[in-house]
C-alpha cells in the first residue's frame, strides 16, 4: 500500500510563554498536532476512504475490522477539529470523512464496513462514529441527501438489540442509539436508559467506577465511564446530572500526571496514551470546568507535549502500539494498528470555543509543582504519592486486580496486580518478573499469586490489603512519606518458601548502574532517577532482576529486590522502597514495631 516509509514532520507554532508559562502550548499547538495526526494517516486510506489500514500487526478482529477502527477513531479526531473550527478545518477533512462514511456504509462497496454483530469490535467503532456525526452534524450529516442519511442510519441501526460485554461497552449502545434517536432513526429507549443505569452498579465511591463487576480499576473510569455520559447529555440536549460525582473524580484524578506530563503507567489499553487527559475537559463541556481552567490546560498540554516529545507520534506521524516507542508485550489482543487513535479523545477540548477560559486563562501549575502530594482513593483502593522535588507520581495498589476479567488458568495481569506503579516506570512482563510484588515461592519453584486483592484500608498516608493463595496469606501495609514507601508484609506460609519483595523496575535505552549488597538493591540511570529497596526487618539478602525484553520505557530494565527464606508460620518482613531523583531526605527507620521519620512515629 502506498504511504509506507513516509516521514511526516510535526510542525508546531511558536511557544507562548506569556499565556502558557509552564508548557508554552496553546490551542494552536493542539490544532497543529491534530492536523499532523490526520494528515499522516491519509496515505493509508483505502479507495473511497472507508478504511484506514495502518502498518503494524493486526488485532484478533482481522484486517477489515481494523480498517474500520482506523476510520472511526481518526474520524473522532477530525470531528473535534472540524467542530472546533466551525466547520472550516483545513486539509479537506470534511469531504474526506464524508466520502469514507458513505463508502463504508454502502454494503456493495469493496471496502464496506462489517455489520454490527453481537459482541463484535465494530460496536465499539460505531460509538466513535456516532459521536463524530453528532459533533459535525451541521456540516456533514445534515447536508447529506436523504438516501445517504438513510444509508448511514441503516448501518448504525444494526446496533439495536445487539449484545455487548457487561463493561464500558454498554455505553456504546447508549451513544449510538441516542444519535439514532436524534435523527429519527430506529432505537430502543429502554436500551439507552438500561446502559446508563448499569454503570451505577459499578460506582464504588469518590467518582470511581470499576469497569464491570469485580475490581477492574483503570483509565476506563475516566475516558469511558465518565466520558460517555457527558457526551450522551450533549446528544440528548439534557443537563448533565452527575456533576458532583465527576468533580470528586477529578479532584483525585488530576494528580495522575507527573510534572513532565507523563501519566501513571497502570491498566490496559495504555497505547491510547494521551487519551488519559480526556476526563480533564469534561467539566467544562458539561458547563463547569471544576478544576481551574489554567490548570486543566497545563496538565493536558503537559501530557500531549510529553508524548510528542518522546516518540508518539513517530517519524511517520503515526501512533504505534506502545508507549514512547512500540512495545508489543504491553498490548492486548484486541488492539490493532489503529487502536492507539482512541487518543483522539484527548482533543475534546477543541469542542470548547477559542475564547473559553480553558484556552484563554494563564496556565496554573499542577499541585505537584507546588508541594508534595498524597491522595487517598478508597474507591479503587489506591494511594497516590507525588513529590515536588523530582515531579514523579507513584500509585500504591491495594484494590485493583482485574481478577474477574482474567483467566484463572493464566498469570495475573501485571498491569493490575502490582503493589506499585508510577509515572516514570512500567512493569516487566513475562515469567520471573520481580517488580512491585511480594512473591512467595515454594521450594520447587511454584509461585503463590497475588490474584484476588482484598482492600483493608486507604486513609491518610496508609493503605493496606490482603491476598490468599492456598496455604499462603499475605497482609501488606504501605506507608508513604516524600519519595519513600515502607512496606510491612505479614506473611503466613509453610517453612522453606522464598519471600521476595521487588522495587520499581527502572528502564533506559542505555545500560543502567546497578548494585545489590546485603540488605539493599539500587538501580540508577544517567538522568539521576533511582529505584531502590532496602531491608528494615526480616529480609536477609538483595538482588537484581533483568527484564529480558526491557519494558515500555526502555530496552534495558532492571528491578532491585530483597529476599529471605521463610521459617514457617507468620513472620513480618519490612522494606523501604524509593523511586526518585536527588537527595534521599530523612530515611524511615523500623524500630520496636513502628516506622519513624524524623522522630515521628507514623505506624
Amino acid at each position: 500500500m502506498e504511504g509506507y516509509g513516509l516521514t511526516m514532520a510535526l510542525d508546531l507554532p511558536v511557544e507562548d510563554r506569556d499565556l502558557s508559562p509552564l508548557t508554552g502550548w496553546t490551542r494552536a499547538h493542539w490544532e497543529a498536532v491534530a492536523d499532523h495526526l490526520l494528515a499522516s494517516v491519509e496515505p493509508y486510506a483505502t479507495d473511497g476512504f472507508a478504511q484506514y489500514r495502518l502498518p503494524g500487526p493486526p488485532s484478533r478482529n482481522g484486517m477489515v475490522s481494523d480498517g474500520l477502527e482506523g476510520f472511526a477513531r481518526t474520524f473522532l479526531l477530525a470531528a473535534f477539529r472540524i467542530a472546533g473550527a466551525g466547520g472550516g478545518a483545513p486539509g479537506g477533512l470534511l469531504e474526506r470523512y464524508a466520502a469514507g462514511l458513505l463508502a463504508g456504509t454502502n454494503p456493495t462497496h469493496p471496502y464496506a464496513w462489517p455489520p454490527l454483530d453481537d459482541m463484535s469490535q465494530p460496536l465499539v467503532e460505531a460509538a466513535s462514529i456516532a459521536v463524530a456525526l453528532h459533533e459535525t452534524r451541521p456540516w456533514l450529516f445534515d447536508r447529506l441527501a436523504p438516501a445517504e442519511q438513510e444509508q448511514v442510519v441503516a448501518w448504525l441501526a444494526g446496533f439495536v438489540g445487539k449484545r455487548t460485554p457487561d463493561s464500558n461497552w454498554v455505553l456504546f449502545r447508549v451513544i449510538v442509539e441516542q444519535f439514532l434517536a436524534s435523527v429519527g432513526g430506529p432505537h430502543d429507549p429502554a436500551e439507552i436508559t438500561g446502559g446508563l443505569d448499569r454503570i451505577e452498579d459499578w460506582h464504588t465511591g469518590d467518582g470511581w467506577y470499576t469497569d464491570g463487576d469485580g475490581r477492574n480499576f483503570d483509565y476506563y473510569s475516566g475516558w469511558a465511564l465518565h466520558l460517555y455520559p457527558v457526551l450522551w447529555a450533549r446528544m440528548a440536549g439534557r443537563e448533565f446530572g452527575l456533576h458532583d460525582r465527576l468533580a470528586r473524580f477529578l479532584d483525585g484524578y488530576q494528580h495522575f500526571f507527573a510534572a513532565d506530563g507523563s501519566p501513571i503507567f497502570q491498566g490496559r489499553s495504555l497505547t491510547y496514551r494521551f487519551a488519559t487527559v480526556a476526563p480533564l475537559w469534561l467539566g467544562a463541556l458539561a458547563g463547569d470546568p471544576i478544576l481551574a481552567p489554567g490548570r486543566i490546560r497545563r496538565i493536558a498540554s503537559g501530557a500531549l507535549r510529553h508524548f510528542t516529545g518522546n516518540g508518539a507520534p513517530d517519524h511517520r506521524g503515526l501512533l504505534t502500539l506502545g508507549w514512547h516507542r512500540p512495545y508489543s508485550p504491553m498490548i492486548q489482543s484486541y488492539s490493532g494498528p489503529a487502536s492507539p487513535y482512541w487518543a483522539s479523545k484527548a482533543f475534546l477540548g477543541l469542542l470548547l470555543p477559542a475564547d473559553h477560559p480553558v484556552w484563554t486563562a494563564v496556565e496554573e501549575p499542577a499541585e505537584i509543582e507546588l508541594r508534595d502530594v498524597t491522595v487517598a482513593l478508597p474507591g479503587p483502593g489506591w494511594l497516590l504519592q507525588g513529590t515536588r522535588a523530582d515531579g514523579v507520581v507513584r500509585l500504591l495498589n491495594h484494590g485493583s486486580d482485574r481478577a474477574a476479567k482474567t483467566s484463572p488458568d493464566g498469570p495475573p495481569d501485571p498491569l493490575y496486580v502490582r503493589l506499585a506503579y508510577s509515572s516514570h516506570t512500567a512493569p516487566q512482563f513475562g515469567d520471573g518478573s520481580a517488580d512491585g510484588r511480594l512473591a512467595v515461592i515454594t521450594p520447587d519453584g511454584r509461585e503463590a499469586e497475588r490474584r484476588h486483592i482484598e482492600p483493608l484500608t486507604v486513609t491518610g498516608r496508609v493503605a493496606a490489603s490482603r491476598w490468599r493463595a492456598g496455604q499462603v496469606e499475605v497482609v501488606t501495609t504501605s506507608t508513604v512519606d516524600g519519595a519513600f514507601e515502607v512496606r510491612v508484609h505479614d506473611v503466613s506460609a509453610p517453612a522453606g518458601h522464598l519471600i521476595r519483595d521487588g522495587g520499581h523496575a527502572l528502564a533506559s535505552d542505555r545500560p543502567l548502574a546497578c548494585h545489590a549488597d546485603g540488605g539493599e538493591g539500587i538501580v540508577s540511570r544517567a538522568d539521576g532517577l533511582t529505584s531502590s529497596i532496602r531491608a528494615l526487618a526480616g529480609f536477609t539478602g538483595a538482588g537484581l532482576r533483568d527484564g529480558p525484553e526491557g519494558d515500555a520505557f526502555g530496552a534495558y530494565s532492571v528491578t532491585p529486590y530483597l529476599m529471605s527464606r521463610h521459617p514457617g508460620g507468620t513472620r513480618r518482613y519490612v522494606s523501604v522502597v524509593r523511586l526518585g531523583r536527588g537527595p534521599d531526605g530523612p530515611a524511615p527507620v523500623w524500630s520496636d514495631g513502628s516506622i519513624r521519620w524524623s522522630q515521628t512515629t507514623v505506624l
